[in-house]
């Protein structure tokens, strides 16, 4: 008997790294039912991150994706963005970015965020997110009638024992909208994390990258080309072998969770320290009485997560 796919929402502010994670989720439709994208400020602003999600989804030969744009600013704080990153379209690599032909759906969505975990069943919907918190942060405050409706939130986002990549404590993601996140672990809801501390084990070699290259597809053509990019900044400065593919790692955890190992702890966020704004500080060893609140994953099985990645590409 086959499985009811599993409804997904997909939060997202695109990033070449966001591209692969889109692209996994597009190409896995037996698993994964993709009820909407939505788009936050992050990467980059919330028009391109909005043009950037578009993009993809037409690469993906998927132009009946549903996008919505959400904010354009974190909760409490003024944006900051990682164009140093991801250059200044988000999406840098290809010679020539096209122009979308989809539109943007009109509701905002926080407000799409809402209604569909009020209309689907409860339980039945995960949140997917691969940038700042700000919109789910915003649709719990708005709505906290939907919180005990969201089956889990998996997401890309902190860092424990690999520290921080925009400041020496924090991971971007939660840096940029620290307020959010911490409407967000402390909900209740079930949390599972793809912090640094993992992600920078999946890392694009070469070869890698070379094998989406020689797909000879749209997206596998787009991948490549955003990776060659995408890793020169993260080589430079980590001097690994290849850049770390964040995003993915959340999708790829909805197909195959067997992929990862963590560990189920507390994590907090800090709002208040100059020091260590946006830092997630996990009771690793519990040396407090926090009750744990997310599955904090360290290690991946890298060899079958891109093996999966070139699998579910190669469909699109």
């Amino acid at each position: 008997m086959s499985k009811t796919p599993r409804k997904i929402i997909i939060d997202t502010d695109p990033g070449q790294d966001d591209a692969a994670a889109l692209f996994l989720a597009l190409g896995s439709p037996i698993e994964l039912d993709l009820l909407g994208v939505t788009t936050v400020a992050g990467n980059v602003p919330l028009p391109l991150t909005s043009k950037n999600a578009r993009i993809v989804c037409e690469w993906a030969n998927a132009a009946d994706t549903k996008v919505f744009a959400g904010c354009d600013t974190p909760m409490k704080r003024p944006l900051v963005t990682a164009e140093h990153v991801h250059g200044k379209t988000g999406l840098d690599g290809p010679d020539l970015l096209p122009d979308p032909k989809m539109a943007l759906q009109d509701q905002h969505a926080v407000d799409f965020i809402i209604d569909t975990l009020r209309r689907e069943p409860a339980g039945t919907v995960t949140l997917c997110t691969l940038g700042p918190l700000t919109n789910i942060g915003t649709a719990f405050q708005n709505a906290p009638d939907i919180i005990e409706r969201v089956q889990e939130i998996v997401m890309m986002g902190g860092a424990y024992f690999e520290v921080g990549n925009i400041t020496p404590a924090a991971e971007f993601n939660i840096y940029v909208d620290p307020e959010a996140a911490d409407i967000v672990f402390k909900s209740g809801i079930r949390i599972v994390m793809m912090p640094l501390d993992v992600t920078h084990k999946a890392l694009t070699t070469k070869p890698r990258i070379q094998a989406m290259r020689d797909l000879g597809t749209p997206a596998g053509i787009a991948m490549a080309e955003m990776l060659d990019f995408f890793e020169r900044f993260d080589i430079e400065k980590y001097g690994s072998e290849g850049g770390p593919l964040h995003d993915p790692c959340t999708i790829a955890y909805l197909l195959k969770p067997d992929l990862f190992q963590g560990r189920l702890v507390n994590v907090m966020i800090e709002t208040q320290s100059d020091l260590t704004l946006g830092m997630t500080v996990a009771d690793y060893w519990g040396v407090t009485d926090r009750a744990p609140n997310a599955m904090f994953m360290t290690e991946i099985d890298a060899d079958a997560f891109f093996t999966l990645l070139l699998e579910r590409l190669a469909r699109l």
